[in-house]
């Protein structure tokens, strides 16, 4: 499969009005294939205000919607999914509770072992991180491109890069192997605009 563009939320989102507009220039520019809502230190009534608004304009552009780590907020606004963390939810709990259709992915740092367990037990991606330095989060675990090349190589569960990447480093992590590209960032925080920020990403990934 082509290598394909997968957006996350910004950590914080002040005026959610504001964001949503953005998020609309943002899907405009160029084909996503989902858009994980992850904001963090907030209310659960905050994300749940914020998934309301947005998920339609993801859904009007093509774009699957996928909650990080509530599972009871996935099912309760009935999203596309969810992803969960090595701390979070476990993925059999998760599927217990969302049901066959969701789209669940799993965090599995730069560990093979954990992928295999979570591709063997259904999981419908997995995702290996951080390749480069990121002031998104901090980064306990650094993961070698060589990761995503023996998992393309060996398994069919689609994988995502994530962590540090950019326009200027996407081509080598989707020559790699990986699936996916997840970024927030390097779209949100593009000096050209959230648009200019997806489709220098695509035009990376195409090559």
């Amino acid at each position: 499969m082509t290598c394909q563009l997968y957006l996350i939320t910004p950590p914080q989102i002040a005026d959610h009005a504001a964001f949503a507009k953005t998020l609309d220039d943002a899907l405009s520019a160029g084909p996503v294939a989902a858009l994980q809502i992850r904001l963090k230190d907030v209310s659960l009534d905050e994300i749940r205000a914020l998934t309301k608004l947005i998920t339609p304009i993801a859904h009007r552009h093509g774009t699957a919607v996928l909650m990080n780590d509530h599972v009871n907020l996935a099912k309760e606004l009935r999203l596309d999914g969810v992803h969960i963390g090595q701390s979070d939810t476990s993925y059999r709990d998760a599927r217990k509770m969302l049901g066959t259709e969701a789209m669940i992915g799993v965090t599995c740092h730069n560990s093979r072992h954990l992928a295999m367990e979570a591709a063997e037990s259904g999981a419908d991606y997995v995702a290996f991180g951080a390749f480069f330095p990121t002031s998104t989060k901090t980064v306990e675990h650094m993961a070698e491109l060589d990761t995503l090349t023996i998992w393309q190589e060996t398994m069919e569960v689609p994988c995502v890069a994530i962590g540090g990447i950019t326009a200027d480093n996407a081509a080598q992590v989707a020559a790699a192997g990986a699936d996916f590209i997840a970024v927030s960032g390097a779209v949100w925080n593009h000096p050209d605009g959230d648009g200019a920020g997806v489709a220098t990403l695509l035009a990376a990934i195409a090559g």
